[in-house]
């Protein structure tokens, strides 16, 4: 694999305003995410439908307790090797060559999907596992490095960046579904496949933009450490390896139907393990300055906010999709039906529409420099999360009572919660590019892909309710629990400023 040594040098790429006033690596990196995205959401659109139909309807024939606990695995896995994706780019690869790894190995998992047998389809998930857990927190790690300390476009050019990621999650279900429904599955998940290849090219051909941004692993200033550190994590990767290619093994033979049931019962347990274990080493282990110390504080409270703000934003797919589907008016004129599924288009097509607006906003108020803090805007996020449910308690109390819900409704709800999404997602990418010490920057970006985890893992629990709680009573609890939430940090934002040490 080419080093890449020969690229531009990376003052020049932070000093570049050719893309919209932003560096033009921030367009590779645009590309390369909505791609990926495309890939993932395409892929996780029919998924759950190829493992459950039949096998003479061109599915695997599994039962809803097997596919539900091998798509419960897959999901919450690719979030949380970002962790290790960030730790291998900052001991051995660098963030540019784990993309391109990753972004390889995602499309390789994706065209072992469209072979029509078990082993081929745990084969992969593991590499669909191991692809973005490399791709996912690393690009994100780029785009931060593409601004110098202090440039007020940072957030602005991250909206920018998550316009990218929904772009690609707002056509994907639309192409791989409907080749998945009406001509194959396997077929739909070659259509992703397809997508990550153009992705994979389009960075290869524009990585030049990216400066050496990302291009080496961090040093710790010490050639014999730097040396032992990579030594180490190369021999943590091939064990890694060995337990993933186990996962396959397993999932061939069905063990790991099993196995992913104890996993996903316990998976709250071992996120919170997990996390309280990260933490512990930022906070408390050696070898981390004082101002670093402070700012991993910092993270901490940002990354409790944004497990709670995604555990109520995740029920989109859940407890607002139930309601979507009976207890809302979906009749349009002429004897039209709008079906419940596309109500997962509405917040991407919010997202692709405000996002501009949001990265001229915040690069406006920068320039002024009235932008708020990075917890100020989280603190918002949870205020448009809370209302978001709160104004779902009249209908779904008229519901009750037999009465259907305008689709208006929901309509406002995911607007609202895709304003909430646009302070917090791509702010908090930022920050975490912000904070984070330069030797573990990739780390600290997957550390923000373990809330995200989290929040997902909540999101279920409270999806749950429903089966033992009338609907109106899980609104009202996520309504009032997002703004609790809300003003606990707004209480927090002026000693988590204190604890960022100059940084917004």
């Amino acid at each position: 694999m080419p080093s890449r040594d020969d690229q531009p040098p990376l003052t020049a790429a932070q000093a570049d305003h050719s893309f919209f006033g932003h560096p033009r690596g921030l367009a590779t990196l645009f590309f390369t995410e909505m791609w990926e995205r495309f890939s993932y959401y395409g892929m996780r659109a029919i998924l759950i439908y190829y493992m459950t139909h039949k096998i003479l309807e061109g599915g695997l024939g599994f039962g809803v307790d097997k596919a539900g606990s091998v798509y419960g695995l897959y999901t919450s896995m690719v979030y949380l090797l970002c962790l290790g994706g960030g730790w291998i780019a900052d001991r051995v690869t660098g963030q540019q060559r784990a993309v391109l790894i990753g972004g390889i190995f995602i499309a390789a998992g994706e065209f072992c999907l469209v072979v029509p047998t078990e082993v081929f389809f745990y084969a992969g998930l593991v590499l669909l596992m191991m692809g973005t857990g490399l791709l996912k927190g690393n690009v994100s790690t780029i785009v931060g490095q593409l601004y110098a300390k202090g440039d007020p476009r940072r957030d602005s050019g991250f909206s920018l960046f998550y316009m990218g990621i929904n772009l690609g999650a707002l056509i994907a279900p639309i192409f791989c579904g409907w080749v998945g429904v009406n001509i194959s599955w396997r077929l739909g998940f070659g259509v992703a496949g397809i997508g990550m290849l153009a992705g994979l090219i389009q960075y290869a051909l524009q990585r030049k933009h990216l400066g050496s941004a990302g291009l080496h692993p961090a040093s710790t200033g010490d050639a014999a450490l730097d040396r032992l550190q990579k030594r180490n994590a190369v021999l943590a990767v091939g064990g890694g390896l060995g337990i993933i290619a186990l996962l396959a093994i397993l999932g061939a033979t069905g063990v790991l139907t099993f196995t992913a049931k104890i996993i996903g019962d316990g998976m709250g347990w071992c996120l919170l393990a997990i996390s309280v274990a990260v933490f512990s080493w930022l906070l408390l282990g050696g070898g981390w300055s004082p101002v670093e110390r402070k700012r991993s504080a910092a993270v901490l409270v940002l990354f409790v906010a944004s497990a709670l703000f995604w555990a109520s934003y995740e029920q989109a797919g859940s407890t607002l999709s139930l309601f979507a589907e009976n207890n809302t008016d979906r009749h349009l004129p002429f004897g039209l039906v709008f079906p419940a599924p596309w109500y997962q288009t509405v917040q991407p097509i919010f997202v692709v529409a405000l996002a501009p607006v949001f990265a001229w906003f915040w690069l406006m108020l920068g320039r002024r420099r009235k932008e708020p803090s990075s917890p100020a805007k989280f603190t918002l996020a949870l205020v448009f999360a809370g209302l978001a449910f709160a104004i779902l308690i009249p209908p779904a109390a008229a519901a009750t009572h037999g009465a259907q819900a305008a689709m208006w409704w929901l309509m406002g709800t995911y607007f609202l919660q895709t304003l909430g999404e646009l302070l917090l997602s791509p702010i908090g990418l930022s920050a975490m590019s912000k904070l984070a010490p330069g030797r573990a920057a990739g780390f600290m970006m997957g550390i923000w892909f373990l809330s995200t985890s989290i929040g997902n893992w909540l999101s279920g629990k409270a999806a749950s309710l429903t089966a033992s709680m009338p609907m109106l009573t899980v609104f009202e609890a996520v309504a009032a629990f997002s703004l609790v939430a809300a003003l606990l940090m707004a209480i927090m934002i002026k000693p988590t400023v204190r604890l960022m040490s100059g940084v917004k």
